[in-house]
């Protein structure tokens, strides 16, 4: 063999070997979903382009993660259904039906139950999950406009906002039975908890506050509002157990909480109307639907620039890449 056949035996393999590590490296899709146009757009975040546009059921809000990590599962709220995607590669698996009016939806650490809030029906749905199917256990009547949930991490209570009562209701899931539920402040939307379980966090939709909570005894007590901007709706921790991001809708802008402060310590610029997010699995970027502007933003943190946009569908909501940082 010759000087130039093993050149060209070498570059042959070289290439193969960066063909490999391409195939392995390459990006897994981001998904936005498009509540007023009954779609998820599927972005490629090598290109920052919308490959394509899959129908789902009427008004798409929320998106959750199967826990054998092999189905994402979006809830359909009008369309009474739950659509199930491969999260690597966007495929469509199935279509279950008959789940009534799923607008935010959680599964349990133990992951033997799968919690929604019917939003517009007042409504919470304990089902049990056997890995493949659901079974409902009990439909529970709540406050007005259930929003969104929390489970604790010994799967035990369920932690859920009233929006239009200005609740938060803790329901035993064994039991499926309502333990106890507490004022809160305006319009209160998403809900994060600590790792210790001790402390819940409630964004103040109708104010420009997130309100604590501390869930440690037998009834809830509000210990302070920490002041974030107008229209705190949905909360992204950044992975670190330390800190939490909150949109701020009305404002344009994202919070960044420290947990053990319970302060604000970073500000970003969000534009359109910034809703739910995401966090890359490097925890640079947060990855927000523009939700007026019909967008998702791409936001580098270190910059507090937003480095990309693409276009979407209408009323862009949940947002969500199997790439991203831990959820806790």
């Amino acid at each position: 063999m010759n000087v130039f056949q093993r050149f060209l035996r070498c570059a042959a393999g070289l290439l193969a070997a960066l063909a490999a590590g391409l195939a392995i490296a390459q990006p897994y899709p981001v998904f936005v979903l498009n509540s007023l146009d009954a779609t998820v757009s599927v972005i490629d975040p090598a290109t920052w382009t919308e490959t394509k546009r899959i129908p789902t059921g009427k008004e798409p809000h929320h998106l959750y993660l199967t826990p054998d990590e092999k189905s994402l599962i979006i809830a359909n709220a009008l369309g009474d259904s739950l659509l199930f995607l491969d999260p690597k590669t966007a495929e469509v698996q199935r279509t279950v039906r008959d789940i009534v009016d799923p607008y935010q939806l959680r599964f349990s650490p133990d992951m033997k139950w799968l919690v929604t809030a019917g939003n517009r029906l007042h409504h919470v749905d304990i089902y049990r999950w056997d890995g493949k199917d659901l079974a409902l256990a009990k439909r529970i009547p709540t406050g007005k406009t259930p929003s969104h949930v929390w489970i604790d991490s010994k799967s035990t209570t369920a932690w859920v906002t009233m929006q239009d009562s200005d609740e938060l209701v803790a329901i035993d899931i064994a039991t499926q039975a309502i333990k106890w539920r507490t004022k809160t402040g305006p319009m209160p939307a998403d809900v994060f908890g600590t790792r210790d379980d001790r402390t819940l966090l409630v964004g103040l939709t109708g104010g420009d506050s997130v309100e604590v909570f501390d869930v440690s005894g037998p009834q809830p007590r509000a210990v302070r509002r920490i002041k974030t901007g107008e229209g705190a709706h949905a909360f992204r921790s950044l992975g670190d157990g330390r800190h939490l991001l909150v949109s701020n809708r009305v404002a344009n802008t994202i919070s960044r909480i420290d947990l053990q402060t319970l302060a604000v310590v970073a500000t970003y610029t969000a534009p359109g109307g910034p809703d739910c997010m995401d966090v890359t699995a490097d925890g640079k970027f947060i990855l927000v639907a523009s939700r007026w502007a019909k967008k998702l933003s791409v936001i580098d943190m270190a910059s507090n620039k937003v480095v990309q946009q693409v276009k979407v569908g209408k009323s862009p909501h949940g947002v969500w890449t199997l790439q991203h940082a831990p959820r806790n």
